[in-house]
This record gives C-alpha cells, structure tokens and sequence, in this order.
C-alpha cells in the first residue's frame, strides 16, 4: 500500500483547472492531476496563506474539488510561522532584487513543504527554477521536490499513483 503524502498544491494550479468541459490541454492537465490526488491516498496542505490565494485564484472546478477534499478529510490545515530565517538566507543570495522578491513572495509555498512532505506542485517554472538555483545555498530547500503537472502529465500522474516518492529529477539541484 502507497504512503500518503503531503502535497502544497500552489494557486496557480487551482486557478488553471478546468471542469469536465475544459478541452486546454493546461485546464485538463491540472483538473487530472487534482482529480488523482482526490482518488487517491495524497492529502492538500492549506496554510493560512495558501488558503487566501486559492481564495482569491481558484477555478470553479478547484472550489468544488477543495470542498470534496475537505468532506473526505483530505485536506491538511497547517499553521505556520514565516521562517524570518529562511527569508533571511533568501536575501543574501546574490541574485537580482526582482528574482529575491520573487522568491520572497513564493516563500510560503517553501516554508509549508519544508514542515510537511517537502513536495511542491505548481505551474510555476521561472520561481522553481530560481530556488533550484539558491538550493545551492540553502541547505534546507535542497530535497524540496517542485512538480508542474503540465509539463509530462502522463508521467506526473504515474508518480501521484506510485505515492509521490522523493527521488525525481524534477527535485532541486537536478534539471
């Protein structure tokens, strides 16, 4: 039997889902990809932050899904503390001030994998690749796994269904 895991699922997959009449290949490559961590054994991180962007980005389609997840107890709620610490590595790393504001602003999604499962699920490539980068640097984010489930869904969903294990090359300080 697979082990659950903790997924922090990022707003912008919530807002580029589509419901079942979604036919861009985006829409149906993120509407699958939450539809399989529904059916299956996986659990949502929520944070306070986290929560308030899907509040504010989330799809019809998300909404009802968050819903789902949470009749089915499907749905981590985790309250945490900004890490002053990791934001102050962040900004002493000699990048441009606007990839630092970047990061700083996508920190969250870092600071509750870091106190979960440490798996990241986003469509967001420029601020992955950034932290891939300060992975480096910053000892704490090295095993921080960052899935796209747009980019190869075929072989995202056959992860989610393998139980999300920790080593693929999507991890930072690889490709």
């Amino acid at each position: 039997m697979t082990k659950s895991k903790e997924l922090v699922i990022d707003a912008s997959v919530a807002r580029a889902s589509g419901g079942k009449e979604a036919t861009a290949p985006t829409g149906v490559a993120t509407r699958d990809f939450l539809l399989e961590v529904n059916t299956t054994c996986h659990k949502a991180v929520m944070t306070p932050a986290i929560r308030d962007e899907w509040d504010k980005h989330q799809s019809n389609f998300a909404r009802k899904w968050r819903r789902s997840m949470m009749a089915r107890k499907k749905l981590k709620l985790v309250r945490l503390e900004e890490s002053e610490y990791l934001r102050q590595k962040i900004d002493l790393i000699n990048i441009p001030h606007a990839s630092k504001t970047a990061m700083l602003k996508d920190c969250h999604l870092i600071e509750a994998a870091i106190a979960t499962d440490r798996r990241i699920i986003s469509l967001d490539d420029a601020v992955r690749k950034l932290f891939s980068v300060a992975s480096h640097n910053i000892e704490e984010i090295k095993d921080v796994l960052w899935v796209n489930p747009v980019h190869d869904s075929a072989r995202v969903m056959a992860w989610i269904k393998e139980g999300a294990p920790v080593k693929l090359e999507w991890q930072f300080g690889h490709k």
